[in-house]
C-alpha cells in the first residue's frame, strides 16, 4: 500500500507571469523534439526487441527522459 500525497518539492512564488519563457518550457516537454516526445519513443521502442537487456536499457532511457526533476 501506498500513500499519494500531493505536495509539491519546492515552494512555487511566482510574481509577473512569462509567456515567453512559457512557451520556451512547454516546447521542451511537448513539442516534436521535446522531452516527452523522446520518452515515448524509447519507452515504444521497447517493445520490439527481442533482447531483455536492450528492454532494460531503453526503459531507463525512457523513464529518466521523462523524469522532470533531473534538472533540479
Amino acid at each position: 500500500m501506498f500513500v499519494y500525497e500531493k505536495k509539491l518539492q519546492y515552494p512555487v512564488n511566482i510574481k509577473q507571469p512569462n509567456p515567453a519563457l512559457a512557451k520556451i518550457i512547454i516546447t521542451q516537454y511537448g513539442g516534436p523534439d521535446g522531452e516527452l516526445g523522446a520518452s515515448l519513443r524509447y519507452l515504444s521502442q521497447r517493445y520490439s526487441v527481442p533482447y531483455p537487456e536492450v528492454k532494460a536499457v531503453l526503459t531507463d532511457v525512457g523513464v529518466e527522459e521523462y523524469n522532470p526533476t533531473r534538472y533540479q
